[in-house]
């Protein structure tokens, strides 16, 4: 149970990333008319994402809502860690 709430922190914290950088892409104007259905699918499938496994989590289907979870959580620990080498390694990246 505390593994599934881990889980859905992180992915409510990349949620909320994602939707930082949509409206700060509206504030700027590179979100628009063009990019603007990439955007909805991007909010629609982590809206998705985390009701469901709340769904899930609430049918007794524990293991398939962490699952589900995963799907955000693993590129997120990825990025994560991407960023965390890049700034306290100490790399030469010319």
């Amino acid at each position: 149970m505390t593994f599934f709430k881990i889980l859905w922190f992180m992915d409510a914290l990349a949620a909320v990333t994602a939707l930082y950088y949509f409206f700060i892409g509206i504030a700027d104007g590179t979100v628009s008319s063009r990019t603007i259905g990439f955007w909805l699918l991007v909010m629609g499938i982590f809206t998705a994402i985390l009701l469901g496994s709340i769904w899930l989590k609430n049918q007794q289907y524990l293991g398939l809502s962490m699952a589900t979870l995963l799907i955000i959580a693993i590129p997120a620990l990825l990025y994560l860690l991407f960023i965390l080498i890049a700034s306290f390694g100490n790399q030469r990246w010319n």
